[in-house]
C-alpha cells in the first residue's frame, strides 16, 4: 500500500546511474524515497505513483533458455524447428518465409509437437541469471502464443488466411488452447524459479503501420478468450501483466482492456494522448512526449516536463513515460522528476 512521502530537496542528489536506452546516455538515479521497483508497484497496484515512472524502471528478465526454445535467439532453431536468423538492418531475428511447417492448421497435430516445458532446466536457467531488485523485473514472452506464433509456423499469408477460413477455425482454436496451456506452464515455472518477478509481458503483434491485421470479430472469437485465460492466471500469481502489440491497434484497446491487461505500450503511430484521455482509468498507457525544436532552451524543456505531468498524471489515471529524444535531455529529466514527485505527493488517491 502506497504511503504519502512529501518531497525533499535531498532527493535531487544523483546517487547512481543506469545504462540509457539503445546505447543512449546514462540515466541518472536520484535519492528517491522508494526505489524504482516500489514506484512501479505503486503505479500498477495502487494506481498512484511517487513520481512519473518510465519503462526503464522495469527490467526485462528472461532466461536464455526461453530465447533459444521459444524466442528469437539469433541464428538458432527453436523447439518448433523454426530457424531464426539475425537481420542487422532490423536489429532482430526473423523466420524466413517460404518454408512453413504447415499451410493448413488442420495439419498441426501431425506436424507440431508442443514442448514439455517441465523437462527444461529451469533451475540451471535461474542459476545463470542475476536480477537487480532495485527495478521491477518482468519477463517478456517474445513471440507469444497466438498470432505471432502462428506466423512463425505458417508464414504470414497462410496465418492470415487461417484466421478467416471457417474450415480451419476449430483446429485453430485447438492450437491456441494448446499454446495457451503451454504459456500457463511457462508462467508457473517463471514464478517458481524467478520469484522476484513482479509482472509478465505478453507478445502478440496485431497491426501494420496503418491498421490492424484482422477484424474485431476475429479478435474476439480467436484471441480474446485465451488472452483472458493468460491474464487471469498471471493475476492469480499476484503479478501485473502488460501487452506488447505492435501496429496501429488503437481501435482494439477496448478489447485489450477486456482481455485483462494492466498496461499497453503503443507504438507512436497510435494517438496515445487520446487513448489516455478516453481509457487511462482502465489501462495504463505509455505516453511518448513530443520533441522540441532545435534551439529550445532549458526552460523550454522544463516547461515541457511540467506540461506532460499536468496532462498525463491525473488522479486514478497513471501513465508511463515513453522513450523519446526528449527524455535524454538533462533539464527535462530533472524537472520531470521533481515536478511529478510534488504532483503525486499532493494528489489524493481515488
Amino acid at each position: 500500500m502506497r504511503t504519502v512521502k512529501p518531497y525533499s530537496p535531498i532527493e535531487r542528489l544523483v546517487i547512481d546511474e543506469r545504462p540509457g536506452f539503445f546505447g543512449g546516455p546514462p540515466i541518472p538515479m536520484y535519492n528517491t524515497p522508494v526505489n524504482p521497483r516500489e514506484n512501479v508497484a505503486a503505479m500498477y497496484f495502487d494506481r498512484h505513483q511517487y513520481w512519473l515512472a518510465s519503462g526503464s524502471e522495469t527490467v526485462f528478465v528472461l532466461p536464455d533458455m526461453y530465447n533459444k526454445e521459444l524466442g528469437r535467439s539469433p541464428n538458432n532453431t527453436d523447439c518448433f524447428n523454426r530457424y531464426w536468423e539475425f537481420v542487422e538492418m532490423a536489429g532482430g531475428s526473423i523466420t524466413h518465409g517460404g518454408n512453413p511447417l504447415f499451410t493448413d492448421v488442420n495439419e498441426w497435430k501431425d506436424k507440431l509437437t508442443i514442448p514439455d516445458v517441465d523437462a527444461w532446466d529451469w533451475a540451471g536457467a535461474a542459476a545463470e541469471m542475476t536480477i537487480d531488485r532495485r527495478f521491477s523485473p518482468m519477463p517478456s514472452l517474445v513471440n507469444g502464443f497466438w498470432f505471432e506464433r502462428l506466423i512463425s509456423l505458417m508464414d504470414f499469408e497462410n496465418a492470415a488466411v487461417a484466421l478467416v477460413d471457417e474450415e480451419q477455425t476449430e483446429a485453430l482454436l485447438e492450437l491456441f488452447a494448446a499454446m495457451t496451456e503451454m504459456g500457463i506452464k511457462i508462467i508457473d515455472k517463471l514464478c517458481e524459479y524467478f520469484p522476484a518477478i513482479d509482472g509478465i509481458n505478453v507478445h502478440d503483434d496485431w497491426g501494420s503501420q496503418k491498421a490492424p491485421f484482422f477484424s474485431e470479430e476475429v479478435a474476439r472469437t480467436l484471441f480474446l478468450p485465451f488472452m483472458q485465460e493468460i491474464t487471469s492466471h498471471i493475476h492469480s500469481k499476484g503479478r501485473y501483466t502488460s501487452l506488447h502489440s505492435c501496429g496501429h491497434n488503437a481501435s482494439r484497446i477496448e478489447l485489450f482492456i477486456e482481455a485483462g491487461f494492466d498496461e499497453w505500450q503503443p507504438q507512436t503511430m497510435n494517438d496515445t494522448a487520446t487513448l489516455y484521455e478516453k481509457y487511462g482509468d482502465k489501462i495504463i498507457i505509455s505516453i511518448n512526449p513530443p520533441g522540441l525544436p532545435e534551439g529550445a532552451t532549458d526552460e523550454d524543456y522544463r516547461q515541457a516536463a511540467r506540461d506532460h505531468v499536468d496532462r498525463f498524471c491525473q488522479p486514478g489515471k497513471p501513465s508511463l513515460l515513453g522513450f523519446t529524444t526528449l527524455t535524454q535531455n538533462e533539464a527535462f529529466v530533472e524537472e520531470l522528476y521533481e515536478y511529478s514527485r510534488k504532483h503525486f505527493a499532493n494528489m489524493k488517491s481515488v
